[in-house]
């Protein structure tokens, strides 16, 4: 597996961030289960989603509206049908952590 990447202190993501690990955008969500990670980048068109809004465990990319389901990146509603990549994330020491692929 790979290496784990500190991101932020778990009080400085309030509803989302944007970070950048390696050159990827990752955008991390804090929800009622969680925190979770997906990629950044919406899968029909670029667009960040860490700029969407959050309803009911699903992100909604703000230039069309495509849904994004946090916990698998499932895409939930047009105009996008490809998913997008989650990331494993572990909370240790207080600070929020992202494992690289």
């Amino acid at each position: 597996m790979g290496q784990w990447v500190r991101l932020a202190a778990e009080g400085e993501i309030k509803s989302a961030k944007a970070f950048e690990i390696e050159g990827k955008r990752i955008a991390v969500f804090r929800t009622p289960e969680g925190f979770r990670a997906l990629d950044d980048v919406c899968s029909h068109e670029y667009s960040l989603l860490s700029e969407g809004e959050v309803w009911d465990g699903q992100v909604y990319c703000p230039k069309h509206g495509s849904a994004f389901d946090l916990a698998t990146g499932a895409a939930c509603g047009l105009p996008a049908t490809d998913p997008v990549k989650t990331w494993n994330l572990k909370i240790e020491g207080g600070d929020v952590w992202a494992q690289l692929p």
